[in-house]
């Protein structure tokens, strides 16, 4: 099956302040699939995340989205034009009720024309949302906030969602669910880009990813050969030399071939 391209980042640097965390970093995400970002904890991929929403500058390089130039864009307005962060940490509302939460995320002129229907398919993905919906947000449980965090993103009616570490600190019941949810919504036509821990997981329902140490990409392809890669196995599965041993002598190798 092919995909065409949506989201293109080519040679970016960012940062904070003076520090530079991302250093000449390019990934392409293809329409329509499930791209996951791997990586150590310090790897880059939360600066990675909010460099693409828009939410910590460009130093240099290049951002597309659908063909079209957003290295400058505002947050705002990239949202405009579906690009949608559900960032790590949930970052809810705790004094909101549920469905408030969800209403305040569909903000966008084109959301809120279609936020009936959205806040209807985010209560058939997430039922137990539907329930609390007249809860606060302070009420819920660390599964029920994220899936309230994911709903809120989907109430901007996203064409590419970020997911960063959406099962972090997740019974596994709720991992299993978030899993299952992100595999609905690629059905449903929403590209998507996860950065996760959960290496076997993600890699499991991902199409390609892309494995991040120290701020560039030392590993790419898809999925299931980055489930069989040794250097990955060696990095996350304790099979084999530690792995970023590996994956720096594979990247070493890579440039001089």
């Amino acid at each position: 099956m092919t995909f065409a391209p949506f989201l293109d980042i080519r040679s970016v640097t960012a940062g904070y302040g003076d520090v530079t965390i991302l250093r000449d970093m390019s990934l392409s995400v293809v329409s329509g699939s499930v791209t996951a970002l791997l990586g150590r904890n310090g790897a880059g991929k939360t600066t990675l995340m909010k460099t693409i929403a828009g939410l910590l500058r460009v130093r240099g390089g290049r951002i597309d989205l659908n063909s079209r130039d957003i290295t400058r864009l505002r947050s705002n307005r990239r949202v405009e034009e579906g690009l949608v962060l559900v960032p790590e940490g949930r970052l809810i509302f705790p004094h909101m009720t549920v469905e408030d939460n969800l209403r305040i995320g569909a903000f966008t002129r084109h959301a809120r024309e279609r936020s009936g229907e959205t806040l209807d398919r985010v209560y058939q993905l997430f039922p137990r949302l539907k329930e609390r919906r007249t809860q606060y947000g302070s009420t819920l449980s660390g599964g029920e906030q994220q899936m309230l965090a994911i709903g809120r993103g989907l109430m901007a009616h996203p064409r590419l969602l970020l997911l960063d570490e959406p099962t972090l600190g997740l019974a596994p019941v709720i991992v299993e669910l978030i899993f299952k949810t992100i595999v609905q919504l690629r059905e449903l036509g929403v590209t998507i880009l996860i950065a996760e821990q959960n290496v076997r997981k993600t890699l499991a329902i991902a199409d390609t990813g892309y494995v991040l140490e120290s701020g560039h990409t030392v590993l790419s392809g898809t999925a299931s050969d980055l489930l069989a890669h040794p250097e990955l196995n060696a990095a996350y599965f304790g099979i084999g030399k530690p792995g970023v041993e590996l994956a720096l002598e594979y990247a070493a190798a890579s440039r001089t071939d």
